[in-house]
């Protein structure tokens, strides 16, 4: 099977944004820091909390992040996280569980064609956009 997973890059705080989104969409999660590889000895306590790679997993959701960023990390706006649910409820308590720190950037309601649309940047910087048709 052939898959596309959103993989986001932070600077440090990989931990907390992951464990904000566990709280926010639920799912189970792992975190491995660089504390927890062989190469853990050899490098400065303040890099060991690093996040190498966290993954968090809910039904057919799958989101991951890291905190190893190869150069400095530049946020843009050309890549959205879209959440596609077929309950408009749990659709709406996605938005409004990111939002929490963030901003709406197109509030979640209905649409002319008759599904449920939004979107927002949550407090790590990161664009969401919410679907689910009705």
């Amino acid at each position: 099977m052939n898959q596309i997973i959103t993989y986001l890059t932070f600077n440090g705080n990989c931990k907390e944004a992951m464990e904000f989104y566990k709280e926010c969409l639920g799912g189970d999660l792992k975190i491995e820091t660089l504390e927890d590889t062989p190469e853990a000895k050899k490098l400065p306590k303040d890099f060991k909390k690093y996040v190498v790679q966290a993954l968090l997993k809910k039904d057919n959701m799958l989101l991951m992040g890291t905190d190893m960023a190869n150069d400095e990390l530049i946020r843009g706006n050309s890549i959205s996280i879209l959440v596609d649910v077929p309950n408009a409820a749990q659709i709406q308590e996605y938005y409004n569980n990111l939002k929490e720190g963030g901003i709406s950037t197109y509030p979640l309601d209905k649409t002319h064609w008759g599904d449920f649309f939004g979107g927002l940047v949550d407090k790590y910087g990161n664009q969401w956009l919410f679907h689910c048709k009705q």
